[in-house]
């Protein structure tokens, strides 16, 4: 099996489910298994107290197929990815140096008003894109950055809270894993074709939408 690495904080769920939506469109591959790891606490500064206590750990993987499932699966109906790295902080908002800090997040104020703004125009544009609006969103799964942020990307759209989920209030900022975490958790709650977005906003402002239809 070919193996491809991929890190972009998190933003990394779904630049690697773009990977594969590639290999896939190209006949490399009809199957693949994406698997999301953050051991966040490795790095996490302790004297950081801007965010020093936001950090989890956490995974999830999944088994991404073009065959036709005999069980109730997800399909993915729309994947887009950007950068805005040229915007406020991007280059700087967020960053990882091992050596020298550990994760850091000193521009905090910076990136939440950047996750509020690009994860509800990403969530928007890819619903009506596909000929849905806001009121046909059954659930919103944000990157699980932090709950005020998740709930203000509600608001924004306004949904209802009970649509938009959110483990980061018991699990913390898990990165890439947080949105996978959150469709495992409320996988038995999801209906015959509700609609799902997943919405993620990650290192150098990297952002993006996923729409999946249970089916």
């Amino acid at each position: 099996a070919a193996v491809v690495y991929i890190s972009s904080a998190c933003s990394s769920f779904l630049n690697a489910m773009e990977i594969v939506e590639g290999y896939m469109a190209m006949g490399k591959s009809k199957n693949a298994l994406v698997v999301l790891s953050e051991h966040n606490t490795a790095y996490h500064n302790e004297h950081d107290h801007k965010a020093g206590h936001l950090w989890g750990d956490g995974a999830s993987a999944l088994l991404v197929t073009k065959d036709k499932p005999t069980t109730p699966s997800l399909t993915v109906k729309e994947i887009f990815t950007r950068g805005a790295a040229h915007v406020g902080r991007g280059l700087e908002g967020v960053t990882l140096r091992p050596l020298h800090g550990g994760i850091e997040m000193p521009y905090g104020k910076d990136v939440f008003l950047n996750a509020c703004s690009y994860m509800a125009s990403a969530t928007r544009d890819i619903i009506e894109r596909n000929n849905y609006t806001l009121d046909d969103l059954s659930y919103l799964i944000p990157h699980q950055a932090n709950h005020r942020i998740t709930k203000n990307v509600a608001e924004n759209l306004k949904l209802s809270p009970e649509k938009a989920i959110s483990n980061v209030q018991y699990l913390g900022n898990t990165g890439c894993a947080g949105a996978a975490i959150g469709i495992s958790e409320h996988w038995q709650e999801f209906k015959n074709e509700d609609k799902i977005v997943v919405t993620v906003f990650g290192g150098g402002y990297s952002y993006g939408a996923m729409l999946l239809v249970k089916e």
